[in-house]
């Protein structure tokens, strides 16, 4: 058991540091300028995604009554914006792809440093029933390293050698994917008992739920063409599920009962992101023929 543990911890870092170097490989200086070149957007990115959904998630959790390790996770998975799956899902909506990948990233890189401060406040005012004592430094730490440095080592893989970048950008992509489904699955199967009791739960619908209203927030809170405006939906929508992890492993002692719960609110929460932006997609080449 320990050792599957140790495997376990050892393919989400992979899986963590791996997606955030493939973001930078698909990252150009050029367009993170072009980014912030209106700083308009970017800061009701920020508004969205760092204050407003984690404030929403805290009432959704109040909402619905949820119970201890349903409330954490919710929590976790509100405060932590910046998901490589909401850069994928302005492909499938056929958005802004360019802006979306740029904001993903920003997001990431900004939330490595304000998750452990918001998470650590709304669970430390909450009332879920168990002691919550969150280290932010160590949460600052290893999310930082796990995240930032992948990305700009990326970064700087693609300005300085962009063929190389090319070369690599597809096999990081597919070991991201394929480490991304083997962190969900091992979060199902090592929690399943704890899954199979929220079957029918007010979690997974908490999830759901906060998975619609952030896209609410994200497109409403957004600059530019519609295009450019649910691509930022999609953005809030998708939350990052590595400092979640983390904060799970650091605080709370690897707790099944929140992973179960954190991978019920992540799987809900795509559930709802990915047929809205198939939805988009369609209208999309239906409006182009």
């Amino acid at each position: 058991m320990n050792a599957l543990h140790s495997l376990f911890n050892a393919i989400t870092v992979i899986f963590i540091a791996v997606t955030m170097f493939a973001a930078g490989l698909a990252t150009t200086l050029s367009a993170l300028r072009a980014v912030l070149t209106d700083p308009r957007l970017p800061a009701l990115a920020f508004l969205a995604n760092l204050v407003a959904v984690p404030l929403l998630g805290w009432g959704i959790a109040v909402l619905f009554a949820l119970p201890a390790a349903g409330f954490v996770a919710l929590i976790l998975v509100a405060a932590s914006p910046g998901g490589p799956f909401g850069a994928k899902l302005s492909v499938v909506q056929k958005g802004d792809v360019i802006a979306g990948t740029a904001m993903q990233v920003l997001l990431a890189a900004v939330a490595s440093l304000t998750f452990g401060p918001m998470s650590t406040a709304v669970l430390s005012v909450a009332d879920v029933g168990t002691t919550v004592s969150l280290d932010v430094a160590a949460l600052v730490r290893t999310v930082a390293v796990l995240q930032l440095v992948p990305f700009v080592v990326g970064l700087v893989v693609r300005h300085y050698a962009r063929s190389t970048a090319h070369l690599w950008r597809p096999v990081a992509a597919l070991v991201s994917n394929v480490t991304f489904m083997v962190v969900l699955v091992g979060m199902l199967l090592g929690s399943w008992h704890d899954i199979v009791a929220l079957l029918g739960s007010r979690t997974l619908l908490a999830g759901f739920v906060l998975a619609v209203v952030a896209f609410a927030a994200g497109t409403l809170l957004a600059t530019g063409p519609p295009a450019r405006r649910t691509t930022m939906g999609s953005i809030a929508a998708v939350r990052n599920v590595a400092p979640p992890l983390a904060a799970v492993g650091i605080a709370f002692d690897g707790s099944q009962a929140i992973l179960g719960a954190l991978a019920a609110v992540l799987v809900s929460g795509l559930a709802a992101a990915l047929p809205i932006a198939a939805v988009l997609g369609h209208r999309r080449d239906d409006a182009t023929t």
